[in-house]
């Protein structure tokens, strides 16, 4: 056998064995076609259905930006007799909020009988304050969100100085009790 002859034995081993790995790789990547097509598939539904937010918008990863002022609860422990007004206050020191949209909160009461209206209360560096009630605080947790327009005599929300939740004698049933509130955040 010369040279020839052994380089062309030698290149159809070769081209006949990489046709068969190419046949080979072309069953497999049918299979893993079909694997992914029901594995990735639905994942990707998954997401786009999921990522359908409120109002139609699309939003890959939905969320809220909020500002957290309180992410423990407080409690506010009302006794009417020596009293007239329990209140809770948050320090805002001039912060800006004139981007945010909305203050939420989640609030609760202890006696079940008792009927409480809650005062949330916003002040600005110019003296500006305004209120918003909340009747009926259920017995269970709740989560409320208050649009800042609600909030009427406040006209600038770049320094804000306080916010300030507070329970008033003439807005309960009972003379005394426990109202908490918890999760306090501004909302964009």
């Amino acid at each position: 056998m010369d040279k020839k002859e052994i380089y062309e034995h030698l290149a159809n081993i070769y081209l006949d064995a990489s046709s068969k790995r190419k046949r080979g790789r072309k069953k497999y990547s049918k299979i893993i076609g079909i694997i992914s097509l029901f594995f990735i598939a639905p994942a990707i539904i998954t997401l786009l259905v999921l990522s359908a937010g409120r109002n139609g918008s699309r939003n890959l990863f939905p969320s809220e930006i909020a500002l957290i002022f309180s992410s423990e609860p407080a409690k506010i422990n009302f006794n009417f007799n020596p009293a007239k007004k329990e209140m809770y206050a948050l320090e805002l020191n001039r912060l800006d909020l004139a981007k945010y949209k909305t203050l939420g909160f989640s609030g609760r009461k202890i006696n079940i009988r008792n009927n409480i209206a809650l005062r949330i209360e916003f002040t600005n560096v110019f003296k500006e304050r305004s209120e918003v009630y909340f009747k009926d605080i259920p017995y269970s947790w709740n989560d409320y969100r208050v649009d800042f327009t609600k909030f009427k005599n406040i006209t600038d929300w770049s320094e804000m100085v306080s916010v300030s939740f507070s329970v008033e004698e003439w807005n309960t049933k009972e003379k005394n009790g426990v109202v908490y509130i918890d999760n306090v955040r501004v909302l964009r």
